[in-house]
């Protein structure tokens, strides 16, 4: 699944690709309005199974997902260059911000900033509300419940464990929601870097 955001008028379409011998053909499947990725993704694997270009296929073997069509959204997530990061960047950049993308902030421990910014020592997260676990937004899976709320809570304690050993270590953590006003968010980015 591709999603293509269209320049001039903003909307996203979005597109089935697949592996054809060595090529990547693609088709167009319509155009998608939801807030998030992942529901973008959602609506456009809907989409193709109503035009009956999918087919149903057993999960794979030890896999988690509860449909073939659930596997492949979740692996459709980007872990960096979402829309919400590329908006927040965008802004920081028209301020003359200057930053490292996807990057660790310490390097012995395993865990990337969405943004660095070296100098002042600020590492910027920018939190999917369903992956972890936003108090306005997330909503309970129906399928495989126990399994994302044990997820969803390992990863807010995996954040929260970031956040103490970056400060321990003399970071500055800002934590945005994907659902946060850009221009409020590139405030309270701009406000730490520059020690305000």
């Amino acid at each position: 699944m591709e999603l293509k955001v269209l320049p001039d008028t903003r909307r996203i379409r979005a597109y089935l690709r697949w592996s054809d011998g060595g090529k990547s053909p693609t088709r167009y499947l319509g155009q998608v309005e939801h807030e998030t990725r992942a529901a973008n993704l959602a609506e456009g694997w809907k989409m193709a199974w109503e035009k009956g270009l999918l087919t149903e296929e057993p999960p794979a073997e030890g896999s988690w997902a509860s449909s073939p069509s659930v596997r492949a959204v979740m692996r459709a997530n980007r872990s960096k260059d979402t829309r919400p990061e590329l908006r927040l960047r965008s802004l920081l950049h028209k301020q003359g911000l200057r930053y490292r993308v996807a990057a660790r902030p310490l390097p012995d421990l395993r865990r990337t900033a969405d943004l660095i910014f070296s100098r002042p020592r600020v590492a910027v997260f920018v939190d999917g509300c369903f992956w972890h676990g936003c108090p306005e937004h997330l909503r309970e899976s129906r399928k495989n419940a126990e399994f994302w709320r044990s997820k969803i809570e390992g990863n807010q304690i995996r954040d929260a464990e970031t956040d103490r050993l970056l400060r321990d270590a003399g970071w500055t953590v800002v934590r945005i929601w994907e659902h946060e006003d850009p221009d409020a968010a590139a405030a309270r980015v701009i406000s730490a870097v520059r020690g305000l």
